[in-house]
């Protein structure tokens, strides 16, 4: 394919003077008057941080001060959460929320949170899954996939970030539907995972498409098939699940959380910031060269997908037994 896509996209640099014009126009003397944390509950450098850290620079030159990236991984997310609804409910500590914030509420009995303690501010982004395989494996496709996991019962291993975490929900259900039994391989963060999975130590990942694209271009790995219901523009050679007759479409989403409480005039104001970096030319072509969709929303809609996304797995891991204490 064409021209590699970088991991990590440059280009940071400050805002444009009509982005901080149009939105600094809004913002009150009261908000902020201190440095920003926003939280992420992954590693640094993954399809997680790289989204956030542009938000964070961008965010940071409207609201004339520092919002710092702190990288919490652990517990599926649930110790960044944890972390964000023990702060004052302020606007100075903001958490970037993604679906695992409603699959962990429906996976795990005491999770320590709510999604009643979250204020949802806006979506950023929607990305789409790749099941990403390492060359180490005789197989080019996803049905020589299969077909090689049949026919080596207990000697294929998949990677995940935790027992009911979106890559094993979608791997159990992979399992289900093909009938082949993958080992599974436990990692703290996605980034740990890639040098094993290029040296064939774990010998599939189900990983957002940013974070493998980029690889499967360099060829230090094959992305097999892409959970999208129609083939990628930035990844036209790489087939969807539904063209092999898997009838399932997923993605996961990203936005921005603060605690519940926060003021409602803050989270207005962080909304609208929001929505106008996003629509930055500069940020949709970071989002759209990794194989997600830039987007933004209102509070509300944001809300709407947190409890739709939980109801939605909850069976899934009723079926599954996933549900973890």
């Amino acid at each position: 394919m064409g021209m590699n896509r970088p991991v990590i996209l440059f280009g940071l640099g400050l805002t444009t003077a009509a982005l901080v014009a149009t939105t600094a126009a809004h913002a009150q003397q009261s908000y902020a008057t201190r440095p920003v944390r926003l939280i992420v509950g992954f590693g640094a450098g993954g399809p997680t941080d790289i989204p956030a850290r542009f938000i964070a620079e961008k965010l940071g030159a409207i609201l004339k001060q520092r919002v710092v990236v702190e990288n919490k991984p652990g517990a599926a997310g649930m110790l960044a959460t944890r972390d964000a609804i023990s702060q004052p409910a302020d606007g100075h500590t903001l958490l970037l929320c993604t679906h695992f914030e409603s699959i962990n509420t429906a996976a795990y009995r005491n999770p320590q949170f709510k999604l009643s303690d979250l204020a949802p501010i806006s979506l950023i982004s929607k990305y789409y899954y790749g099941i990403a395989m390492t060359n180490a494996l005789p197989v080019n496709d996803l049905n020589g996939f299969i077909a090689h996991a049949k026919a080596n019962p207990g000697a294929i291993s998949y990677a995940t970030l935790g027992a009911a975490s979106a890559q094993e929900i979608f791997v159990r259900q992979l399992e289900r539907l093909t009938g082949i039994s993958l080992n599974r391989v436990p990692f703290r963060t996605g980034p740990q995972i890639m040098p094993d999975l290029i040296a064939g130590r774990v010998h599939i990942y189900v990983s957002p498409t940013l974070a493998v694209l980029p690889l499967h271009d360099t060829k230090e790995l094959k992305v097999i098939a892409i959970t999208s219901p129609e083939r990628l523009a930035s990844a036209k050679d790489i087939p969807t699940l539904a063209e092999r007759k898997f009838p399932f479409v997923r993605f996961g989403w990203l936005g921005i959380c603060a605690r519940e409480g926060t003021p409602q005039p803050i989270l207005a104001e962080l909304n609208r910031h929001l929505n106008a970096i996003v629509a930055l030319p500069e940020y949709k072509g970071m989002i759209e060269k990794g194989g997600s969709i830039p987007e933004a929303s209102t509070p509300a809609e944001l809300g709407k997908i947190i409890m739709q996304t939980r109801d939605e797995v909850a069976s899934t891991i009723q079926e599954f037994g996933l549900q973890q204490d």
